[in-house]
């Protein structure tokens, strides 16, 4: 990743509340991107950070987040300027995926575009040599994932003695990925002496345990979107056979409304191909998962901000941190497995205050799943039966049958674009009666 450095300009342009608080080249870019009344964790975050206090946030991607911590950070290193190090950064922001990362980088390119900023952004799976340049040439604030930070520690290419603010971003996910032994090495590097900014979007036992290691005298803020979000979501489920997911989702494709949709599939494997299904229905989609590499995770996802796809289908992980504006349709093509995850995915239709739509397909060894759901949102998501694809065994299973099968027994059976069996068709009249699903319609 190359190094980035930002000229200063003399902008002046209104802000409001914790925005009048940033200088005004800060105020322009803000207002550069559309922005003119911070978010909730903003206004609850961006005075203390700029009065360097560490901070344990609890807040989701989508919330104003990154933006949050960015603009405190880009302004000290403005108001405080220190000739750059080779090697020797002064802010250290740590993500646990190559897309986080590249997203947080993007935030401070937009952010420190007025600014005499240098930045770079490292992450595995591409070639080190460019990252290794960037760092000889000297930045003030690296971005990293934790893996490749560890290797260019350990070949000497970078030292986080000069650390002055440290981010640790999705703490929980960290965790959840395991790289938590990492974590802990990289902080046993850092000065005692520093500012540290702590985020998750859960806050376990684990995550409370080790936040209190590397934070002092912390100001806590929390911000729960969650509920907001989900009450501006259009939410339905479908209920359908394993087996007629392809068609299904093939049907709801052929409604040009779902411009810029976003699709969940549990296994890698099935990630691939879904993708291949649509493509030779002729529709523009392309796949992440952590299996791609990185040239080819990072070309899909600007393909699809750019609208050239139409679909982009992910699994939870390579999804984190991908924050796309104007996604019109999320899809779980299967139904995740935890309530709090379903919350996450479908929240990504539903940014910055706008409605959006998302659809779960459920079938029967994944019903109790949706129970779990819906007891969390505590309301039940609204059923869609009139469609050619519904499936009562799954609307109505119960006991072992409304779990799911071990491992290795998916009962996966693609039918692109294939009739469904006669005997999952709902009640509806003529056998061959055959439309679109009433969802999400404009």
């Amino acid at each position: 990743m190359e190094n980035h450095q930002h000229k200063s300009s003399h902008p002046h342009t209104p802000a409001a509340g914790a925005f009048t608080q940033l200088m005004p080249e800060l105020q322009h870019a803000v207002s550069d991107r559309g922005y003119h009344t911070p978010t909730p964790i903003q206004e609850q975050s961006i005075g203390h950070l700029l009065e360097r206090r560490d901070l344990i946030g609890c807040a989701q991607t989508g919330t104003g987040k990154t933006a949050a911590f960015t603009l405190p950070i880009l302004q000290y290193l403005a108001k405080n300027v220190r000739p750059r190090a080779k090697g020797r950064p002064r802010v250290l922001i740590l993500a646990p995926t190559r897309e986080l990362a590249a997203q947080i980088g993007e935030s401070i390119r937009h952010y420190g575009r007025y600014l005499n900023i240098a930045y770079t952004v490292i992450f595995g799976g591409v070639g080190q040599h460019p990252q290794v340049v960037a760092l000889s040439r000297g930045v003030d604030i690296v971005v990293a994932t934790p893996g490749r930070l560890l290797d260019l520690m350990n070949q000497h290419h970078l030292y986080l003695n000069d650390i002055e603010i440290f981010v640790l971003d999705e703490a929980d996910r960290m965790l959840d990925m395991g790289f938590i032994h990492d974590v802990k090495r990289i902080i046993a590097k850092l000065p005692q002496k520093r500012q540290t900014l702590f985020f998750s979007a859960t806050m376990s036992s684990e995550v409370v345990k080790l936040s209190h290691t590397i934070v002092h005298n912390a100001v806590h803020v929390s911000v729960t979107p969650d509920k907001p979000a989900v009450e501006r979501i259009n939410q339905k489920v479908f209920f359908v056979d394993k087996n007629q997911k392809d068609a299904l989702l093939a049907r709801l494709l052929e409604a040009k409304h779902l411009s810029r949709v976003l699709v969940f599939v549990q296994m890698k494997h099935a990630v691939d191909r879904v993708v291949k299904g649509l493509i030779r229905l002729n529709i523009s989609a392309a796949a992440i998962h952590g299996n791609k590499s990185q040239s080819a995770r990072t070309e899909a996802l600007a393909k699809f901000k750019s609208g050239q796809l139409r679909v982009l289908v992910a699994t939870d992980i390579a999804a984190r941190g991908i924050d796309v504006e104007s996604i019109s349709h999320v899809i779980n093509y299967d139904m995740p497995s935890t309530p709090e995850t379903y919350v996450h995915r479908i929240g990504r239709t539903a940014r910055a205050g706008a409605a959006g739509d998302a659809v779960s397909f459920c079938s029967a060894p994944e019903r109790d799943g949706l129970r779990a759901i819906e007891s969390v949102l505590r309301m039940p998501i609204p059923v869609d039966c009139d469609h050619a694809f519904h499936s009562q065994t799954a609307r109505l299973a119960t006991g072992h049958e409304a779990r799911p099968a071990p491992r290795g027994n998916s009962g996966r059976n693609p039918s692109w674009g294939h009739r469904p069996a006669s005997s999952h068709r709902h009640s509806s009249g003529s056998q061959n009666k055959y439309h679109s699903p009433r969802w999400g319609k404009k």
